[in-house]
């Protein structure tokens, strides 16, 4: 690949934030008298950003769709409340993530962030885990208009980070990733290790089982 820009999912990719996304959201089904859920039933819900979370932990269903009702409303507040106090408690890396990153930061690769995380927490997160710096341009959930599996994301990407599509690799763990990518003309790289479901048959370009695999890719070893 004639890679000369990396483009990051967030959540599933770089981090594993469920434990704090589902802390925060049990706590906000909490404050409406509902009973808690699963780390892992809220792991189904992430990828679509904070509201479509919130509608789906509020309904405890993954067809629900955020419409602004009151209870909504005060779930999300609830959520922002509890999300915002605590994003970082028990976040953490997926192996080889922190090392690579600096690799890449270090020999001058660009690099950007483009998630549907809303950047009211995807900027501070990325402060407190120190990574915030190594990223060249960050296009969160509510940076756009549209937020993936559209293309804007990553063409606005490219064209902040002034490199082509086609050279700019993303690289995610879900149906959204990359279908934006094939969408947008960039390639696209899934990991395994994510929030994503049949990973091996969304149609990557390849999937690897470890992030610093990205090496053999970018012909960097």
């Amino acid at each position: 690949m004639p890679i000369t820009a990396c483009a990051f999912d967030l959540d599933g990719t770089l981090v594993d934030s469920i434990h704090d996304l589902a802390r925060a959201a049990n706590l906000a089904r909490a404050d409406l008298g509902l009973a808690e859920l699963s780390s892992d039933r809220v792991a189904s819900f992430v990828g679509d950003g904070a509201a479509s979370l919130v509608a789906r932990v509020l309904a405890d269903s993954n067809s629900a769709e955020y419409t602004g009702t009151a209870m909504q409303v005060e779930g999300m507040d609830r959520f922002n409340e509890h999300y915002r106090a605590g994003l970082s408690i028990a976040t953490q890396f997926y192996p080889k993530v922190q090392e690579t990153l600096h690799m890449l930061h270090e020999r001058g690769m660009p690099l950007a962030i483009v998630t549907n995380k809303p950047e009211r927490f995807t900027i501070p997160l990325l402060r407190e885990l120190g990574v915030f710096e190594h990223f060249d341009v960050i296009v969160a959930g509510d940076s756009l208009p549209k937020k993936k599996p559209a293309p804007e994301p990553l063409q606005f990407a490219a064209l902040q980070l002034k490199v082509e599509l086609a050279d700019m690799l993303m690289v995610g763990d879900s149906e959204n990733d990359i279908l934006a990518a094939r969408a947008a003309g960039c390639p696209v790289i899934a990991v395994s290790y994510g929030y994503g479901s049949n990973i091996e048959s969304l149609g990557a370009d390849a999937v690897i089982h470890r992030f610093d695999e990205l090496r053999d890719y970018l012909d960097l070893n």
